[in-house]
């Protein structure tokens, strides 16, 4: 049978790392998929001395690889916005089906990605673009397809958990351990997507549309970043029996659809919470098969790289099936997506964790739970540490309330004069199948 061809554009760790899988494992991969995959041409601006291309035609220029009539499949692995969705729907327009790992490409224009694909009758597969070389893609999109899914959370950004362990282990602070993270090359020089959760909204947008099967709304995503964080944070939730994780949680509600990317406690026996160093995990609870997990690399070369040919051999399986009989790009047939809102998030429920200085004499915490009280927030418990200066920590934890009260109990707390400075506010999900 004659062989598919492949055009892999960019050709950093992740390209790289799909080349040497390919050629490693050629025959393995070829049994599986039912056709030899070759690799046609790939387009780079640079060579990669990880991998030998030698043989293999190459072009500095990524749409000419678009265009070839001589490709099947365009595997896009540049990352970046315009220029990724250039090619992108170049390839679909030249009858190309593509495989890209950007999730940023898809999260913020996935829609028109596969609106153009399906008339097109072209597949995009991304499998890659969320948690590295864990399957959690396909695992939504077909072996939970059974199922109604109830909620998701996960741990979908290495780079933050790294922190945060760390944080944990040895009692470092956040701006010690991010330094350190950037010189092993888990952060970038600019680590702003990752600490601040971008990168985690990006991943939780597509996570989201896959269980719920709604569009795509990036911009509809809450996003807290972890900078903040301390280490007196990190031991007083320990102190607590809780762990911190930044975490990218979706539900739906009789609302709507939660959204949200945030620093939360989790209680420390929950397998999510024992989830360190730069490790993905995500778990997704559904009404007939409960709450599973799935835990892995989530990025590196070679880890990604079986995410993004496990796309490859599934668009070769499925590339004589027209359009209406393929797994639908979001789980859902594109003329069956819902409506359903995304929550903003002053509308969503949740439990917090409050710390605060509070100046130490009678009266001040009496105060502050009366303003909680007043609006709505039932208090779980306190945490009041002694100290020999005239600033004590309170660390409270709330049951459920809505955000828009706790914003308005934060406001009137930090107007107190016997208050100094911001309240911390961390969130808290028990993350159980209830």
């Amino acid at each position: 049978m004659k062989p598919v061809k492949v055009g892999i554009c960019g050709l950093g760790t992740v390209g790289s790392g799909t080349f040497n899988v390919l050629k490693r494992n050629e025959k393995e991969i070829s049994r599986r998929a039912g056709r030899v995959i070759r690799v046609e041409e790939i387009g780079a601006r640079r060579e990669n001395s990880n991998c030998d291309t030698k043989g293999i035609q190459t072009t500095s220029d990524i749409l000419a690889v678009a265009m070839n009539p001589e490709i099947d499949i365009v595997v896009e692995l540049i990352g970046g916005y315009e220029k990724a969705l250039e090619l992108v729907l170049t390839a679909i327009e030249h009858g190309k089906h593509v495989v890209t790992a950007n999730k940023a490409l898809i999260a913020e224009h996935g829609n028109e990605i596969f609106e153009a694909a399906q008339r097109k009758n072209v597949m995009v597969a991304f499998e890659a673009s969320v948690a590295g070389g864990i399957p959690i893609v396909k695992a939504i999109r077909e072996g939970l397809a059974a199922n109604s899914i109830n909620w998701l959370a996960g741990i979908i950004n290495g780079t933050g958990n790294f922190i945060l362990t760390e944080m944990r282990d040895k009692g470092r602070s956040f701006d010690e351990v991010l330094a350190e993270a950037q010189e092993l090359g888990y952060a970038e020089a600019d680590p702003t997507f990752d600490v601040e959760g971008i990168d985690a909204a990006h991943k939780l947008t597509i996570l989201a549309s896959l269980a719920y099967g709604v569009p795509l709304q990036f911009s509809k995503a809450y996003t807290e970043g972890i900078s903040k964080i301390t280490t007196d944070d990190v031991n007083y939730a320990e102190e607590l029996g809780y762990r911190i994780k930044h975490l990218g949680i979706s539900r739906r509600t009789e609302e709507g659809i939660e959204l949200r990317v945030h620093p939360t406690l989790i209680p420390e026996k929950r397998l999510i919470a024992n989830v360190d160093g730069v490790m993905n995990a995500v778990v997704v609870d559904a009404d007939a098969v409960g709450p599973t997990l799935y835990y892995g690399a989530g990025a590196g070369s070679e880890p990604t790289a079986s995410a993004v040919i496990a796309d490859l051999v599934d668009v070769v399986r499925t590339m004589t099936a027209d359009r209406d009989n393929r797994v639908p790009h979001l789980a859902f047939q594109p003329t069956r997506l819902s409506d359903t809102p995304i929550l903003p998030m002053e509308q969503v429920k949740t439990a917090y964790y409050l710390r605060m200085s509070a100046v130490d004499h009678p009266g001040v915490l009496a105060e502050v739970t009366r303003i909680l009280a007043d609006q709505g927030v039932s208090i779980d418990s306190i945490l009041q540490k002694s100290t020999h200066k005239n600033l004590v920590p309170v660390i409270i934890l709330t049951h459920q309330v809505q955000e828009k009260q706790m914003n308005s109990a934060i406001q009137q707390i930090e107007a107190l004069s016997d208050i100094s400075g911001d309240v911390t506010r961390i969130r808290v999900e028990q993350l159980d199948a209830n």
